[in-house]
């Protein structure tokens, strides 16, 4: 594991302390940030994104356990060492129950200490995963990401995919969720075994309990010969169900069987088939609310959804539109045979700019148009443009945002009061004389709001 890239959050009132401990962490190649209480750590959690936090039990105000605890809200994935002075076997046994990795007394040798950051990080796959050698580990090479969430879900992925639980992955349509299924796959123990992805939405009913159990010859019309199914495909690895939430009810009870039973019986057949897959399912509905409504079960949900991974749309990973655009830059002037060596800076703007609601999906679509399009070597703002066909929405600025706040707000008044100015400062908790000079600021005349 290349341990420079692996960040490490030191936590303890004993400033001297504090430095000697990081003072060793650093010889041995981590990164580490310190922080002189529990409070100074929270804050430095949310931004550093550590992927381990060793802190003191006892400190002034907020103590070890109750950072752990806080830190548990955010990220329950991140490996807690506590240390301690008082320590006792009653603390120790309280602090493991409760999920912290280890606990361990002062003085703390050194060793042991660096010897239990190495076991928590190898469980969590550390920075990325990262070999010694910096080479991203296998499992997530194809992942294009400089997101801390993206990070924060990666880690999660790599705890997970070392069970054998069902895995739900939910996000929004584009936004990559067949390929966390393929990094769950490659960092599973089955990662030598096939990966089989079906889109239970892109088949019609009559047609997916074959695809997925298998049939017989002369079971049904057109079925010429044997049929082995997909459940049977990926025997020994994994299976995606795709769009889980599109699957008709009457096949929900058979897969519900199937999952129970671990075997199938193929369309036609008498005899029953036994299958050892790990199943993934993935959706963009929202399953809880198809339950209320009757269009999905609520025992093959609870089945299926025993570790649940949410992806991030592109919008909350807005930090890696540079990186994802580049890399599919690269690949489709590759397949298009063309030199093209990048974006204009206004083009990367436009990119960083645009709302994107189909995700990734979609801005693959827009970077292998303006592949195709483009007649220079640097990418064009006009020609992505065009290729979004949508005005981009501009994140605004925090003053932009408020004065234009403000300006839609005075107007709903106004329209509501039909330019009334004094009833409008009333409704907003303002005298008259404040409210007249928010009207000016924004130059809104209230006698156009009058009725006629």
């Amino acid at each position: 594991m290349n341990k420079k890239h692996n960040r490490i959050l030191l936590v303890d009132d004993d400033t001297d302390l504090l430095r000697l401990v990081s003072m060793r962490l650093t010889a041995a190649g981590y990164a580490v940030t310190q922080a002189e209480s529990a409070e100074q750590a929270m804050a430095q959690f949310l931004t550093l994104r550590p992927h381990i936090v060793v802190t003191d039990l006892r400190m002034e105000g907020m103590d070890g356990l109750a950072l752990f605890e806080s830190i548990r809200k955010v990220n329950a994935s991140v490996p807690v060492i506590i240390l301690t002075a008082h320590g006792s076997i009653a603390e120790a046994v309280d602090a493991t129950r409760r999920g912290v990795y280890t606990f361990l007394t002062k003085p703390v040798d050194s060793r042991n200490l660096l010897q239990e950051i190495r076991n928590a990080l190898s469980l969590t796959g550390g920075a990325g995963g990262a070999s010694d050698s910096g080479e991203v580990a296998v499992w997530r090479r194809d992942i294009i990401t400089c997101s801390p969430i993206m990070e924060d879900l990666l880690g999660r992925l790599k705890l997970a995919a070392a069970s054998e639980s069902s895995i739900m992955i939910l996000g929004e349509s584009g936004s990559g969720k067949e390929l966390l299924a393929r990094a769950i796959h490659l960092a599973s123990p089955r990662a030598s075994g096939p990966f089989v992805a079906v889109n239970c939405g892109s088949i019609p009913e009559a047609l997916l309990e074959s695809e997925l159990f298998g049939h017989t010859k002369g079971s049904f019309t057109g079925a010429v010969q044997d049929y082995a199914g997909l459940f049977k495909s990926a025997h020994g690895g994994t299976l995606l169900l795709d769009e889980i939430g599109d699957m008709p009810l009457a096949l929900q009870v058979k897969l519900l069987r199937v999952l129970q039973e671990r075997q199938v019986r193929p369309v036609g057949s008498t005899r029953v088939v036994p299958v050892d897959v790990r199943i993934i399912s993935a959706t963009h509905r929202d399953l809880e609310e198809a339950i209320a409504s009757s269009l999905f079960r609520q025992d093959l949900y609870y089945r299926l959804n025993v570790v649940c991974l949410e992806v991030p749309n592109l919008n909350r990973r807005r930090e890696d539109v540079p990186l994802l655009a580049d890399h599919f830059r690269q690949k489709l002037a590759e397949r298009s045979g063309k030199k093209i060596s990048g974006f204009s800076p206004d083009a990367m703007d436009v990119l960083l700019n645009a709302p994107w609601p189909g995700n990734i999906r979609q801005l693959i679509n827009v970077i292998e148009q303006a592949v195709a399009l483009s007649t220079t070597p640097v990418i064009s703002a006009d020609l992505l443009q065009s290729a979004i066909r949508d005005t981009p929405e501009k994140i605004l600025s925090f003053a932009e945002a408020r004065r234009k706040f403000e300006q839609d707000y005075l107007v709903r008044l106004l329209q509501m009061t039909k330019g009334n100015v004094t009833r409008a400062a009333r409704i907003a908790d303002r005298n008259r004389t404040d409210f007249y000079k928010l009207l000016q600021r924004h130059h809104i005349v209230p006698t156009l709001f009058k009725a006629d």
